[in-house]
């Protein structure tokens, strides 16, 4: 059996004002389940890769329905831990036109937040394990999980197990300069970095920009590949988006796509997915990144935050042969 990709971090119900209703005016939520890090595993389990996440949960049914939505796409949940009383939720006010989406948090007092390190045997973890992934979502979430993460860290390092580290800085979690103190030790432990080039002199304190930013980035933190995403947004509904890797003096560039957005939350996620897949493949970069933006632009056009898109559907898009015409 092929190893898993393992994804360390919170999972989250998430609760939808419909119809592109605002908060304050919705009579009714619709809910779903999230969190990055299980955003990449579903994606990767859709396309043949097995993965598996990490994380904690209450032990009462809305826990349970987590594990059963991440089962019911093929991620491995066995290390999903029970204990704590909340789950963590997020509220969703998709925008429109000139109107910007909004999120809205409530992850205080989680259950994710109450982790011991001693609760994850991640010798045992991550023997078996092809990759590991989390996001800044999971330092931001306190000094328990930041202990659970490095403990985790410092395993996969010992054990050659590749790491993969997305940024996703969250204003409404910790602030700026929080992350520019926690986030640059981590790196020490990262094989790859996915952000965008403002990260760079945000976090790390490096004020290069273009090629010669991205080839300080990487020698300052040894990282063996850098992956950014990029937009411009037209209004909430229409952005352009494209992504871009470099590794050693390599930089691959992907075709700007022009997308009418349903939802854009999990974008990043597809596109780490598209990217860790590639690279466990070693499919050459250009061909990486061109799978990965495809697989983020598709997001784009799903509600929820689940890439719930067949690699056959990601191949066509990256191919340049889907045009979206009905398929009969």
């Amino acid at each position: 059996m092929t190893a898993p990709v393992v994804c360390f971090g919170e999972l989250l119900l998430r609760l939808d004002a419909p119809r592109q209703e605002r908060l304050l005016q919705a009579a009714t939520l619709v809910p779903t389940f999230t969190g990055g890090e299980a955003n990449v595993a579903v994606a990767l389990s859709q396309w043949g890769q097995p993965a598996a996440v990490a994380s904690k949960v209450p032990a009462h049914e809305l826990g349970q329905a987590c594990i059963n939505q991440l089962r019911r796409y093929g991620v491995d949940t066995q290390h999903v831990h029970r204990g704590g009383d909340r789950l963590g939720i997020l509220f969703v006010e998709t925008g429109a036109s000139q109107r910007g989406s909004k999120v809205i948090y409530d992850r205080l007092h989680t259950s994710f937040r109450t982790l011991d390190a001693a609760e994850f045997d991640w010798p045992a973890i991550l023997s078996n394990a092809a990759w590991f992934h989390f996001s800044g979502t999971a330092p931001a979430l306190g000094e328990n999980v930041r202990q659970t993460l490095t403990a985790a860290l410092t395993q996969a390092k010992s054990q050659g197990v590749p790491v993969s580290f997305d940024c996703s800085f969250r204003s409404t979690l910790w602030s700026v300069e929080e992350a520019r103190r926690v986030l640059p030790p981590l790196l020490e432990f990262v094989d790859v970095y996915f952000g965008s080039e403002s990260d760079l002199a945000t976090f790390f304190d490096i004020t290069a920009t273009g090629r010669e930013g991205l080839e300080a980035f990487q020698r300052r933190y040894g990282l063996d590949v850098v992956a950014f995403t990029e937009r411009t947004v037209t209004d909430t509904g229409v952005n352009r988006y494209w992504g871009l890797l470099a590794r050693d003096n390599e930089v691959a560039e992907s075709r700007a796509y022009d997308i009418n957005v349903v939802d854009r939350i999990g974008a990043g996620d597809a596109f780490a997915a598209g990217v860790i897949r590639g690279l466990l493949r070693n499919d050459p970069l250009a061909e990486i990144v061109e799978f990965a933006t495809a697989a983020a632009v598709l997001k784009h056009t799903i509600p929820g935050d689940f890439a719930l898109v067949s690699l056959a559907e990601v191949k066509a898009l990256a191919a340049g042969t889907a045009p979206g015409r009905v398929q009969r």
